[in-house]
Parts: C-alpha cells; structure tokens; sequence
C-alpha cells in the first residue's frame, strides 16, 4: 500500500479483508471512509454494494490497456471498462496525447463553436448512414430525452413505447419498467408502467406504454390500436440492460416496418451498441435504419460525450430553434479532442475485424467451457459485447431473465472469476466488454480462469 492510501486508511493498518479470497484490506478502509461523505461511498447505483459489489467496491488505482489494478495490488484482466466506454482499453495513447495537447494548447470550454466540432459531427455522419445531422451532447440520459422531445414535437404525439428491462437513463419521463417487480408490472402481455424508484411524479407513466421485447405481434397489436398517439418507439437495438439479449430474426424488421407505416419515429438507444459493434454501430450491423439514434459511450475512448442525431427532416427542428438543445458543458474541448481521436482510432483498417476475432475467441470459448462442464448456461453476445446466462430455459426479454436466470450460480461464477484476476460486473444483468487492447492472451488466460470456476460450480449446480 503506498503512502497516501496508507495515510487514507488510517494509521493503524485494519485487519485483512477478503473478497472472493482476495486481499482488499485496502478497498475495505478506503469504502469505510468514503461513506462518511459519499452516499453509499460511491458515486453510482452501478458501483453500489445493492448492485453486487459486496461487502464493498473495489477502489482502483489505475488502468492500462486490458489491465485495471485495484488499490491492494490485486491485478485483473479487465472486461467491465468503466460499463463500456473503454472500448480502446485505459488509457488509449492517441485519446490521452488529444486531450493533454487541447487542454495545453487551447483550452476546455468557451461557449463558442470550435471547427473540431463540425469535424467530429462529419466522422459520425460518414460513419452511420442514418444519421444525417447530428447534435453532441454530455450523456446518453442527455441525448435520449432531447429524443424522446424531438419525436413529440415532431409527430405532434405524446406515446412513446418502451420496452421492459432496458434502461434509457434516468430522467423521470422514461425512467419506468427497467427492472420491475414481475408482481407490480402487470400480465405478461399487457405491462403496465412501474418506477423505477421512489420520486417519480405520477402522470407521466400515461406517456409510456411498456411492453416486452421480441414480440412483434403484441407490438403489432399495440401500434394498430394506439398508432395515432404514439409518438416514437423507443428501443436498444441488443438489450443490453438485462445482461445480453439478441433481437430475434426479423424482429427489428418488423418494429421498422410497422413504425414508418404508421409515422412513428424509431428511436435506437446505441449508447452501449454504437460504435462498439462497428463504425455504425448496432444499426449497420444488423442492417436496420432507425429515424433517431442515441451514442455515447463507443465514441469518447473513456471521456464523457455524447451524441444525438437522425433524418434532416426531423434534425430541423433543432435548427430552426423550435426544440431547443443546450448546455454549458456540451461539445467541450477536451470531449471533442477526445472523441476526434477515438473516431480516428476506430476507422483503422482492419480494426474491427480484429475486434471480432478475439471476441468470438472469448465468446466461443466460454461457451464450450461450460458446455464441458455440464452446467446450464449459455453465452449470448455479438462482437465484443457479451454476458453468461445461468438457465435451463432460453432468455428472450426480461420476464424470462427474472424467470429462468440463476443469479446465485452467476454470483459464484463472479466471484470465481475474480478471484483468478478476471474482473467484470457482479451483477448477472451487466455484461461483459472486450476491447482493442485485449489480445489473445489474454483470451487464453481468461478460459484457463473459466475452466476451474465452471469446475468447482458444477459440484454445486
């Protein structure tokens, strides 16, 4: 422990503490103090101890390419990276060298227009063909309320359809049905609206209508009986909020049909998808052209930004100042140095399909690791975004996930894992992220790691 963690912890050095049989004495004092200031001693639900990370998160010291190293010393091979945005490893060095040389040589903030602005909308225009103007923003939750207010103001409708389990940030007007109670959240096939939390205003659940995913009847059914009202469907192209869960065949084909038949804007919430599965993300992958699309955490290389952008027609709007779209803090200068450099990084030839090869490495992998084993489980991604379901039954939308997924097998799975020095979430409804900078090796570490875990699990499943 150096110095300063020394001092932070207290002069007198705690007794070892233990996660999954590694030493965090550390992270256990430094948790200790944070919570005297820090709600919940941290700055995330995703970080919290209810999220998984008990008896306490692991505090970080750094992180280098595939690599994060704790603050006891523990080293792990990465797969969380910061919950996606790290889709260059830490600390990429073209990202990094941008962002020093704009804060040193130019600034951060001046409530002007900068060209590198104009430069980093052209790179997302050229690299995804729906978008055809775009508006940076500061956060995916940003993004997707000015998306949800654009289709509104541009349809003249109030609906907006929304699917269980996906979780589009966190403003009061979509924050319902991420991860409700099956109990409270109505029949299978007629949801009704559940917050997300205590705080939520009621009245503005009577805009949303919830419904499951990858079922393009009920959605059939719903958009003929209420297409008149609906503004925008609303939808991540790969769920990617209740662990991974892949649209079925002709399922998108079909939300986009039925959207432009009846004047609905299809929204794509790609802040997880976009970039990550290739330079259009999600949409170019699996051939789908939505009206709207959200970006955020494929596009900074680990700096906060995000983008909003779509079909000109509705683009308009913003530019002729009927729907306004602000902030003090949007298209900065080290966000825009660093986006720039990130978009750069990741229109290397020959990128993504390296991306893919040691992702499907990893995936394939897993797969007959488990299979080997005996256990119940299966591992459903695309590209380098990809999470293990414990389950007997097929995973399709979220009641199956809260039905069928054995969370307590996934916990020891996790914790198997770490204690191997593999790191990704705890929770079974993360996922897990591969990036540029992990190599076949670590690929190859990472199965040695799976095959004594899914082992010892199979004594237990």
């Amino acid at each position: 422990m150096n110095s300063m963690l020394a001092e932070r912890a207290g002069a007198q050095a705690p007794a070892t503490q233990l996660v999954a049989g590694l030493d965090t004495t550390t992270s256990a004092s430094l948790f200790e103090a944070a919570c005297r200031h820090i709600p919940g001693g941290v700055n995330s639900t995703a970080r919290a101890t209810w999220s998984g990370w008990t008896p306490y998160p692991l505090f970080v010291t750094s992180g280098k390419g595939s690599r994060l190293t704790d603050a006891d010393g523990n080293e792990y091979i990465d797969y969380l990276l910061g919950l996606g945005p790290m889709l260059l490893g830490h600390r990429p060095a073209r990202v990094t060298q941008a962002v020093v040389d704009f804060i040193q040589q130019r600034g951060t903030i001046f409530a002007l227009p900068t060209d590198d602005e104009a430069r980093l909308a052209a790179k997302i225009v050229a690299a995804v063909p729906s978008v055809d103007q775009l508006r940076l923003c500061n956060t995916g939750t940003e993004a997707v309320m000015y998306a949800t207010r654009l289709a509104r103001a541009y349809t003249g409708r109030s609906k907006i359809i929304r699917f269980e389990g996906m979780y589009h940030g966190f403003s009061d007007a979509i924050y319902w049905s991420k991860h409700p109670a099956i109990d409270k959240a109505g029949p299978d096939a007629h949801p009704v609206p559940v917050p997300q939390g205590p705080g939520l205003p009621r009245g503005v659940e009577d805009n949303l209508i919830i419904l499951p995913w990858n079922d393009a009847d009920l959605l059939a059914d719903v958009i003929a009986r209420e297409g008149g009202n609906i503004a925008a469907v609303l939808t991540e192209p790969v769920m990617c909020n209740t662990g991974c869960i892949l649209p079925e065949p002709g399922y998108l084909e079909v939300m986009r049909e039925l959207t432009q038949r009846h004047g609905i804007v299809l929204i794509f919430d790609e802040v997880i998808t976009g970039f990550r599965l290739g330079l259009a993300g999600a949409q170019g992958r699996l051939g789908i052209r939505p009206d709207l699309s959200v970006f955020a955490k494929g596009i900074g290389g680990g700096f906060p930004v995000a983008a909003l952008g779509g079909r000109a027609d509705i683009m308009a709007l913003v530019a002729a100042g009927k729907v306004s779209m602000a902030g003090t803090y949007t298209a900065n200068g080290i966000a825009i140095a660093a986006a720039n450099a990130a978009l750069d990084e990741l229109a290397t030839p020959g990128l993504y399909t390296q991306l893919d090869a040691v992702s499907d490495a990893l995936r394939f992998g897993l797969e007959r690791v488990l299979k080997d084993a005996g256990l119940p489980a299966c591992v459903v991604g695309l590209g380098p975004l990809m999470q293990v379901w414990f389950a007997k039954e097929p995973i399709r939308n979220y009641r199956d996930a809260e039905r069928h997924a054995d969370q307590e097998l996934f916990r020891h799975w996790w914790q198997g894992m770490l204690a191997r020095g593999v790191l990704f979430h705890p929770g079974a409804y993360e996922n897990l992220f591969v990036s540029t900078a992990h190599s076949h090796a670590d690929v190859t570490a990472t199965l040695d790691a799976a095959r004594q875990v899914a082992t010892d699990i199979a004594r237990i499943a």
